[in-house]
């Protein structure tokens, strides 16, 4: 006879914040998004996986975002339920790629979207008034205007460099970065970013980069993180919002 199994342990569900404190409450998060933007990579093991994005908070980073393209959909939940835990014991952002249901099943502080994800506004319907919707631009400013004017809390812009995670992403040109500090909202850099190139991309108006394989892949994850987090500016146009954690 097998013995029962032990029932998947599950992030509580987000609390319903009140209207008037909503937008308040995910501007203060989103500001937050400074410096190192972890994403994490195709792992299918829990524990491992676990153990480097613990590593990457140790080493400074800002933000996790939970991206995982291979796994299956209760391999998803479970994931994302274990780094739920270790980001609220530890305090920083926690975003999950492209599942705004995943986000809002595991509370986390938002959801990413890129092109072939939904709108802003369904996004934001799902996870709710108070959390964060980013969204993926790619090498088009046009695109960062329209998410902005349906709400998005923060763009992505990407491929600056070649990236071994997507090898063939379109390039952007790095004067995005700095034609987006028109909007009111933090700007991400991603694509092939490292501890070398990273102080250009924040030089050119990046408020925080987005890395996968430069930190997870890292023989000393804690050590690569520290060194990518130690790139970024020490002030910024949102550190006045950083320090408050929900």
């Amino acid at each position: 006879m097998r013995p029962p199994t032990r029932p998947t342990r599950r992030a509580p569900p987000m609390p319903v914040v009140p209207t008037d404190a909503a937008i308040p409450l995910r501007r203060a998060r989103a500001r937050r998004i400074a410096g190192l933007y972890a994403i994490t990579p195709d792992l299918a093991d829990v524990g491992d996986l676990a153990a480097r994005v613990a590593a990457a908070l140790a080493g400074g980073a800002a933000v996790i975002q939970y991206r995982n393209k291979t796994a299956d959909a209760a391999c998803r939940r479970t994931q994302a339920a274990a780094l739920a835990r270790i980001h609220a014991a530890r305090g920083a952002l926690f975003i999950v790629n492209d599942d705004p249901a995943l986000a809002a099943e595991v509370g986390a502080d938002g959801v990413h979207v890129g092109a072939d994800d939904g709108s802003v506004a369904l996004a934001r319907e799902i996870v709710g008034p108070d959390r964060i919707v980013g969204v993926s631009c790619y090498d088009d400013l046009s695109q960062a205007h329209a998410a902005v004017a349906a709400g998005a809390d923060y763009v992505a812009f990407g491929s600056f460099f070649r990236s071994t995670v997507k090898p063939d992403a379109c390039r952007a040109d790095i004067e995005l970065l700095g034609q987006a500090r028109i909007f009111a909202v933090p700007v991400v850099a991603i694509g092939g970013i490292t501890a070398a190139n990273a102080p250009t991309l924040f030089r050119a108006g990046a408020d925080a980069v987005a890395v996968i394989s430069a930190v997870f892949d890292a023989p000393d994850v804690e050590a690569a993180a520290r060194q990518i987090a130690a790139a970024c500016p020490q002030s910024s146009r949102f550190s006045s919002a950083r320090a408050l954690h929900e």
